[in-house]
Formats: structure tokens, sequence, C-alpha cells
């Protein structure tokens, strides 16, 4: 068997640039708040559950909204950022 080529790993590809990993994993992470706080805006807006009801005529609406907005938010966020990684994890696979 012939010997297989030495490949970069993703922490030395990293360290090479730093900063256009952060910025492609930023921008990821924000796609990913983005489509978190659109889903659950739109849950409430047509009222699926009956959340916007909820959110309505709760006595505090913004912190009704905001409880509801923050899970779908922060996990539309890290999902965001992992489906960022993925192409850098397949790309320093080889």
């Amino acid at each position: 068997m012939a010997p297989q080529p030495q490949t970069r790993t993703m922490p030395e590809a990293a360290s090479r640039n730093p900063r256009r990993i952060l910025r492609h994993l930023a921008m990821s992470a924000l796609a990913g708040l983005l489509a978190g706080t659109v889903a659950a805006g739109v849950l409430m807006m047509l009222d699926i559950g009956s959340i916007g009801t909820m959110v309505a005529r709760s006595t505090a609406p913004l912190l009704a909204a905001a409880t509801v907005l923050a899970p779908f938010a922060l996990t539309g966020m890290a999902a965001g950022a992992a489906i960022g990684l993925l192409p850098y994890l397949r790309k320093f696979r080889r």
C-alpha cells in the first residue's frame, strides 16, 4: 500500500486564516437566528397552537413574545452554526 499524503486538519487550516472561518460561522449563525425568529413569528401570526392568542392576551405581551422567540432564535442560531461548519469538516476530512 502506498502511503497516504498528509492532509491539513481543520485546526491547522483555521489557524492560517482564523478571521475567515469565524466570519463564516458568524454569518451562518446569523442566518440560523433569522430563520428561528421567522419560524417563531409565523407560529404566532398564524396562531398555531393558540400561541398568538396566548401572547396577545398576556398581561405582558412583550415578555411573552420574547419567551416564545428566544428558544427558537437560540436553536436556529446553533443549527445555523453547525450547518455552516459542515463544509469545513467535509473539506478537511480527506
